[in-house]
């Protein structure tokens, strides 16, 4: 098949979890034999990556307009260059999938978690991801939702059947630890939190919950946002010289710290199946997550969960723990990130959805 994938910031995968997802999955299409293009909005240095064809269209660089733009000029031009099948990443861009379907391309949509819940957006962005959300139940061929609880949210709100297909998890550890000297962390000395710094992601609640601890551990705060800056601001304004906030690590660098981090911290609200938890999960970091229903679906059991205000006893608890009981935590979190979460698993059920909907 030749597939295109639009609706991300493109790959290779230097921002959140839609790239991940969208460089795992089309270079693992490739390595299968099938021709994958990439819609991105940044430049890469080469037209390909692993295999996978990266085309660069213009957006408009601004909070509202940075997705919808790209999808809509990137739309245009897969209607003219066509492909075997199209998958759309984000609820925000289900407005556009019926585009593609009239030049006889079929499409499926990951519409990812609750995007409308995100404190960022205003009433008007808001209002777009509802209909966003109602529009991926007309336009495309396919809803795909990455958790279960999405898949009942669909089915409750709208009566409509997705396919469920979670985020993959790469989860071998790594050894190298040349991230850890430059931060100047010590493996097995720090709690690690990575993810977009935005208020619901509660970055801010983390720190403060880790400068009430009594410890010489230190805390990594991993990760940055295009449109936040004044929440970024709130987040580095510490002095505690345990905190450290480097910004946004990627590649290497972000595999190295969750393999030798003390504990995970997993602390977002919003979204469906978030790929750095299944992440850390496989690399067998001892994890703390936020009580959602979607972070409960990937972690309890092999987790310890907590509410907000619950965050530092928990830290407390898993740094008074014997260590024969950390490492029991630890080896059911690799366990079920390994045996729910494999990235060839999410490949083979892709794989067999988009050729499903070019037999038809």
């Amino acid at each position: 098949m030749k597939v295109a994938i639009v609706g991300t910031r493109g790959i290779p995968a230097s921002y959140g979890g839609f790239e991940t997802f969208a460089e795992e999955l089309a270079t693992r299409l490739v390595e299968r034999g099938h021709r994958v293009v990439v819609y991105c909005r940044s430049q890469h240095h080469e037209p390909t990556f692993r295999g996978v064809d990266l085309l660069t269209l213009p957006t408009i660089r601004h909070k509202y307009l940075d997705t919808v733009v790209h999808t809509a000029i990137s739309t245009l031009h897969l209607m003219t260059h066509r492909v075997d099948a199209a998958l759309y990443c984000n609820a925000a861009n289900a407005i556009f999938t019926w585009m593609p379907r009239l030049a006889g391309v079929p499409v499926a949509i990951n519409v990812d978690g609750l995007e409308r819940n995100r404190k960022k957006w205003n009433w008007i962005g808001r209002q777009w991801y509802v209909l966003g959300e109602r529009l991926s139940t007309i336009c495309p061929n396919e809803i795909v939702s990455d958790a279960r609880r999405i898949q009942q949210y669909y089915a409750e709100r709208y009566g409509v059947t997705s396919t469920f297909i979670p985020y993959g998890a790469a989860c071998e550890r790594v050894k190298s630890t040349s991230v850890l000297d430059r931060l100047g962390l010590e493996p097995g000395k720090y709690f690690l939190y990575v993810s977009r710094l935005e208020p619901e992601n509660n970055a801010l609640l983390v720190r403060r919950a880790f400068e009430q601890l009594d410890t010489d551990f230190k805390l990594a705060l991993i990760g940055d946002a295009p449109y936040a800056a004044d929440y970024i601001r709130a987040v580095r304004d510490t002095s505690d010289p345990r905190v450290v906030i480097p910004g946004a690590i990627y590649g290497d660098g972000y595999r190295e710290l969750q393999s030798h981090c003390f504990a995970y911290i997993h602390a977002t609200e919003v979204g469906g199946t978030h790929p750095a938890l299944i992440e850390a999960m496989g690399r067998g970091a001892l994890t703390l997550f936020l009580e959602t229903e979607e972070n409960s679906e990937v972690a309890e059991g092999a987790g310890i969960g907590f509410r907000a205000e619950e965050l530092t006893d928990r830290m407390r608890l898993s740094l008074a723990m014997p260590e024969a009981d950390r490492e029991a935590w630890r080896r059911k979190a690799e366990k079920r990130a390994a045996d729910r979460y494999s990235w060839d698993a999410v490949t083979d059920a892709y794989e067999r959805l988009l050729r499903s909907m070019t037999q038809r």
